[in-house]
């Protein structure tokens, strides 16, 4: 990013209206991606909350602290250029949705998969006319290609900027059908989280819970949360 240092330079941040969107000013001056490309937002409310990442910065610059700051520079750096490809690749999900493919035992856990993802595929027919197969195990099983036309235009549906946002609800839980049940908001991001994590959590309940798993569960719990907040500042 052009304006991009190690320390604190600017006095304050605000979000200002441009042709096309509006911009995150810092002392007049207009933030750029790193690419040097215009930091051009969908919505008054996402570049508010972009200038409030700025505004929080005290000395030392902290991007780990800036989710919507960085999910902004992937939508226009990364899936501007390539919309076709990441919305295939989120796409191919659906395929082989982790919602689809179940434990063979024990009874218990083959209940617990059953009553959190059934509602799930129930409402991916509902709502989008595509109808998902489950299966026990972990071979392939071939879904219906009008289901997966369907919640491949769902994901074509979405900007670039919403599309940023959907990569994480999706990659993270594994399923497209969470991602978009968060972003439809059928779900929120830590129903759908959890509901990503039957089986490890199951695991824990036999095993107990291992620290580093635990810390790396809960990167990826807020990720989910920073994802489904920047979809929601979009719109």
């Amino acid at each position: 990013m052009s304006d991009w240092t190690p320390k604190r330079f600017w006095k304050s941040a605000s979000a200002e209206p441009v042709d096309g969107g509006f911009a995150v000013h810092l002392d007049g001056r207009a933030v750029k991606t790193p690419a040097k490309a215009a930091l051009v937002l969908p919505t008054r409310t996402l570049a508010a909350a972009i200038a409030a990442e700025w505004d929080a910065q005290q000395g030392q610059v902290r991007p780990e602290t800036m989710p919507a700051t960085r999910a902004a520079n992937s939508a226009i750096d990364k899936v501007r250029p390539q919309f076709a490809q990441v919305a295939d690749m989120l796409a191919d999900y659906a395929g082989t949705d982790l919602l689809c493919y179940r434990a063979e035992g024990p009874d218990a856990l083959i209940a617990r998969q059953a009553a959190g993802w059934d509602p799930l595929l129930d409402w991916a027919k509902q709502r989008h006319g595509a109808p998902l197969i489950a299966t026990s195990g972990v071979m392939h099983i071939a879904q219906d290609p009008a289901s997966l036309a369907a919640l491949r235009a769902a994901i074509f549906a979405q900007n670039e900027f919403q599309l940023a946002a959907l990569h994480d609800l999706i990659a993270i839980t594994g399923s497209a059908v969470l991602g978009l049940a968060v972003t439809d908001g059928h779900l929120s991001p830590a129903e759908a989280f959890d509901l990503s994590r039957i089986d490890e959590h199951w695991q824990i309940e036999q095993w107990g819970e291992d620290a580093e798993a635990a810390e790396a569960e809960a990167v990826k719990r807020q990720a989910v949360e920073d994802a489904a907040r920047f979809y929601a500042l979009c719109g």
